[in-house]
């Protein structure tokens, strides 16, 4: 079993070529499955081809009963389905015992979002004064500017903006390229930090973010590229390398205590927010699902959920009757 993951993982990465967060999520998927089928098995981890349905049943029925969300059951569905597809194609089972089974239905949660004085209160919360802190800006303003997912924030390479025009490449799931919207707050934070950005990748900066002295320059890492080099990340950290998803989120948690702005806000609840943002004022969603990189349309339609005043706003300006009374 565990061979055939491996083959299976590596099948994704060099023929699916599919990324390293998408590889990661198969491994845990299967790893959570291999621990399963080990209790059951009475400590043995069985082939691929003893697998049958009904375990598989029984499967998603422990993870009911360790109440996991109908997102993560459906998810670990999914790898087990593809999988198997791919068993039948190298030969290891005759069927697809997981292809029966099909996904729990649950009511989908509308994505919580912040309102407009809510997300300038973030963007706002950077100090300008320290160059991190003009790095944190540019990544917020970017975040709201264009919709972008985290990952494809922190891909994002030199060679891939574009400021005069506005627009950005990037790698987005499936490793499909699509180019993104910068308005123009979003362009002035990224010159401001470009600035900063050369001075880093110098050695020009400590971690706060102030001048060093040729004593204190630190090795930020071999063969260095030139700060011309299409290539080289836009967004570093403190030490001139390319940022983390995991970066940006503690940034955000950090500007949310400042701001006393709602916990729960994460990078991806800038992305529900320009959805929503960019519906409730008047935008198709046929525009708004290419901006997002959204495959299908039924996933863009979780954000049409405008808010009751801007309802009664647009039911008050188009119903004929609506104010029969004025």
């Amino acid at each position: 079993m565990q061979n055939a993951i491996d083959r299976f993982l590596r099948y994704l990465r060099v023929e699916r070529n599919s990324s390293d967060f998408t590889v990661k999520s198969y491994s845990e998927d299967m790893d959570a499955f291999i621990e399963y089928v080990n209790d059951l098995y009475g400590g043995r981890v069985p082939l691929p081809s003893e697998i049958t349905t009904p375990q598989l049943r029984g499967y998603v029925s422990a993870m009911f009963e360790g109440e996991y969300s109908h997102a993560t059951i459906s998810r670990r569905l999914a790898s087990l389905r593809s999988f198997f597809r791919y068993g039948l194609r190298a030969g290891w089972v005759t069927e697809n015992p997981a292809k029966p089974l099909r996904n729990p239905r649950g009511n989908r949660k509308l994505p919580f979002f912040l309102t407009t004085e809510e997300v300038n209160s973030l963007l706002v919360a950077p100090p300008l004064l320290d160059p991190f802190g003009v790095r944190d800006r540019a990544i917020l303003e970017v975040l709201y500017s264009s919709g972008v997912r985290v990952s494809e924030l922190t891909g994002m390479n030199f060679g891939d903006v574009i400021l005069k025009e506005g627009l950005v490449r990037v790698m987005g799931k499936g490793r499909k390229e699509r180019f993104v919207l910068l308005g123009s707050f979003a362009a002035d934070a990224i010159m401001d930090w470009y600035k900063y950005r050369e001075a880093l990748l110098n050695g020009e900066l400590n971690v706060l973010g102030k001048p060093r002295t040729k004593r204190s320059l630190p090795k930020i890492a071999k063969n260095k590229p030139t700060p011309n080099d299409a290539d080289i990340p836009v967004f570093l950290n403190k030490f001139g390398r390319r940022i983390t998803t995991r970066s940006i989120g503690r940034m955000i948690e950090k500007y949310l205590k400042i701001t006393g702005l709602d916990e729960r806000t994460s990078p991806h609840t800038i992305r529900h927010t320009f959805a929503t943002h960019l519906l409730n004022n008047g935008a198709d969603i046929r525009s708004v699902q290419e901006l997002l990189g959204h495959k299908s349309l039924i996933t863009t339609q979780i954000y049409t959920h405008l808010t009751t005043a801007n309802l009664l706003a647009i039911y008050q300006k188009a119903h004929p009757r609506a104010n029969a009374r004025d």
